[in-house]
This record gives structure tokens, sequence and C-alpha cells, in this order.
């Protein structure tokens, strides 16, 4: 009887034994499977600013006097808006054309042009999706600079800036909101005769 009750207590004792060891090892497997994220660096995450805003700009030599952006001026055809955009065509309506581009850091930029019922641009928004605040002041920062040099001392508003010339208006709007960021670029021709002449 002795021999019994010695023999289930060294069975309990040894069930116990491994069950303790069943769980530091699957503590132990479970630290080393665990992926250890670090908080992603800033150019990892985003895209230089200067350049992204290049890109939405267009090459310098595609904007001559009198062009807006990427090429385009007001009054051009859609034939001259599909000839020259380089941006990959996600919608075509009646009342405009959308391209859109995606940078190496998943940051997106939209371009809209707005033709009127002849078919020639009227108006020209551009959507920038961004990752991070970080990346939205810079652009704002960087597109402040470029506008205030090319067209003069804009309107500032809390979220919205604007720059007016005598061809051109143009908005730089924040839309960041929650943990979406962008900004938002419209352009205007500031004198509606100039749709007329083209």
């Amino acid at each position: 009887m002795k021999t019994l009750k010695n023999g289930v207590v060294l069975l309990a004792m040894a069930l116990l034994a491994s069950a303790c060891d069943t769980k530091t090892n699957e503590k132990t497997e479970a630290a080393a499977d665990s992926v250890v994220l670090h908080e992603p660096a800033p150019a990892d995450l985003n895209s230089d600013q200067s350049t992204l805003l290049k890109t939405i700009l267009g090459p310098a030599e595609q904007n001559p006097a009198g062009v807006v952006l990427r090429g385009i001026a007001f009054g051009d055809g859609i034939a001259k808006v599909k000839a020259t955009e380089t941006f990959d065509m996600f919608e075509e309506t009646p009342d405009h054309l959308g391209y859109t581009s995606e940078t190496a850091q998943l940051e997106t930029i939209d371009v809209q042009y707005f033709l009127t019922a002849e078919k020639k641009v009227s108006k020209i928004t551009i959507d920038v999706y961004l990752n991070s605040p970080e990346a939205t002041k810079q652009l704002w920062n960087a597109s402040k600079q470029y506008f205030s040099d090319a067209y003069s001392k804009p309107k500032e508003e809390s979220k919205k800036i604007t720059w007016n010339n005598k061809t051109i208006r143009v908005d730089m709007e924040d839309v960041s909101e929650g943990k979406d960021y962008g900004l938002k670029f419209q352009f205007f021709p500031a004198d509606k005769n100039v749709l007329a002449a083209n």
C-alpha cells in the first residue's frame, strides 16, 4: 500500500513537473516567434516631400510660362491631356479625367482635370494621400514656399492657403482627419477669358 501511495505521489509530481516544463517551453517558444516592432524611420514611411512636390508639379521643362502644371494649361483640350499626362488613368467621365500615381512608400497622388462642355481644361485638382502628420507638414511647407515664390504672398487660414495672381488661383488645404493624412490642391483660372482664348 505504501509503495502504491509513493508511486501515485511520484506520478503526480512527474505530471506536475511535466506541465510546468510545457508552460515554460511555450513561453520560450512564443518569445522566439514574436516579432519585435520598431517605429519605422521617417525615410521608410515617407517620401522626400520636396521630391514629391516636383512629381506633383511635373518636370520643370513641361511647365513654361502659361502652363499650370504637369504640362497642362487651362483651355487645353482633352487630347493634349491624354497625350501629356504620365500618371495612370483611373477615370474618364464627360466632365473630367482622373489620373493616379503611387510612390514607393505607398503615398498616392490623384490628379483630376475638369473639363468644359467643349472638352477643355477648366480646373485641376490634386489629392495627395500621405502616411504621417510629419509628411503632411513637410509637403505643406515645401508647397507653401514654392507657390509663394511663384505667385506672391498667400492668404492664410488655419488649414487652407490661397494664392492669386492675374492668371491663376491656387488653393492648398490640409485634409488630414484621424489617421488619414493628406493635402488637396485646386487650380482655377483667375480670368475666365483664358478658357475662351484657348
